[in-house]
């Protein structure tokens, strides 16, 4: 038997923010019926293209170490290097450059969110069609 992810729940601080951030660099949505709010403690936000879910659930503790989970980003109009600096426009760090990881610049950069949770950009789709 298999299972089906639904959610993907990020504990944070402030759920309202992060879950705006995230709308930005995602194109998710808001819940048709369920609109986020500032002051939520949960805030749900939805891709309209597969419609898999984000949820941000505010809790006391701070992040402490590297996430064992993360997302990989790819970019789907810009490329790899042009995105990591539009999200770092967007309040993003960058937290390591692993570009050139293989020698040969398929590499990605690794990003933290404005509350730390560390995410990776690939080369964009347009990138890789170049290179096969």
């Amino acid at each position: 038997m298999t299972v089906d992810i639904v959610t993907t729940t990020i504990d944070c601080a402030n759920a309202y923010e992060l879950s705006q951030w995230w709308k930005g660099v995602l194109g998710y949505v808001d819940l048709e019926d369920d609109p986020n709010k500032p002051g939520h403690v949960e805030c749900l936000i939805l891709s309209p293209q597969t419609g898999h879910r984000l949820l941000f659930i505010e809790v006391p503790d701070t992040k402490q170490v590297k996430n064992r989970i993360h997302f990989d980003l790819r970019p789907q109009q810009r490329s790899r290097d042009e995105e990591v600096e539009h999200l770092i426009s967007l309040g993003a760090r960058q937290v390591a450059d692993l570009r050139d990881i293989r020698g040969d610049g398929t590499g990605w950069v690794v990003l933290a969110d404005p509350e730390g949770n560390e995410f990776c950009v690939l080369r964009g789709e347009a990138e890789r069609a170049v290179a096969t």
